[in-house]
């Protein structure tokens, strides 16, 4: 019989998929964090300093306080090598908007979860892995383009489609397993795939900007447990 009460699910996930997922999170670098923000950025051509850079600097900064300048330090390049690549900081921008859905790639192809027979599981074990990726400084963890958009979309029309794009494209990768999970499980209240690949987008947004307003990742953590506990109630699993 249908109760008032939440399913119960640990505040974390369970030990073996903690493990699986923290060690995943170090290796792979998504479009939720996973690159130091200090420090140079990697090796690689000048374009991809460049890129890398940005995101780092941005995520740590913010958009409009970060200089051209400051990049082309972080990035090890001269300026004159950044105006080689690229006509402004605005399009750098929007090739970095581009390079971090490449950034996410790897989340979606690398990590155990992505191996799981049950869709349902691979789509709880994804949860899984975003949980584990919040630790450490807040901007190690935040997302490059949502920090960005946040500042430019009413200013820079370039900047906020570039945004949504990498946004979408997530959403995106999410939706095959949300499909199969579905058809295999069903769900509750008429839900489609991608209104809930965005629901599970919209909370990190939102659990990257609570943490920022603590400094500390605990706020957000809390936020994806709770995301994945409605992700549990959705598909009748308690």
């Amino acid at each position: 019989m249908p109760t008032n009460e939440s399913p119960p699910i640990p505040s974390k996930p369970p030990r073996r998929a903690a493990r699986g997922a923290a060690a995943a999170a170090r290796i792979v670098p998504s479009a939720g964090g996973g690159a130091p923000s200090r420090g140079r950025a990697a090796r690689g051509s000048a374009r991809d300093k460049l890129i890398a850079a940005a995101h780092q600097t941005v995520r740590r900064k913010g958009y409009a306080a970060t200089t051209v300048d400051e990049i082309c330090a972080v990035a090890g390049v001269t300026k004159g090598a950044f105006f080689h690549h690229f006509a402004s900081k605005d399009a750098l921008a929007v090739a970095a908007a581009e390079g971090w859905t490449e950034r996410a790639r790897p989340m979606f192809e690398l990590p155990p979860h992505t191996k799981l027979g049950d869709p349902l599981d691979r789509l709880l074990g994804h949860i899984d892995f975003r949980l584990a990726m919040l630790d450490g400084p807040v901007e190690d963890f935040t997302c490059f383009v949502g920090t960005m958009v946040q500042e430019a979309y009413a200013t820079n029309d370039a900047i906020r489609a570039a945004c949504e794009a990498s946004i979408t494209a997530y959403c995106e990768a999410l939706t095959p397993d949300i499909e199969a999970a579905i058809a295999r499980h069903g769900i509750s209240h008429g839900v489609g795939a991608m209104s809930l690949a965005r629901h599970v987008q919209a909370v990190l947004q939102g659990a990257f900007i609570m943490a920022k307003t603590t400094n500390d990742a605990a706020i957000a953590r809390d936020s994806v447990t709770h995301l994945k506990r409605y992700i549990l109630m959705l598909f009748s699993r308690g």
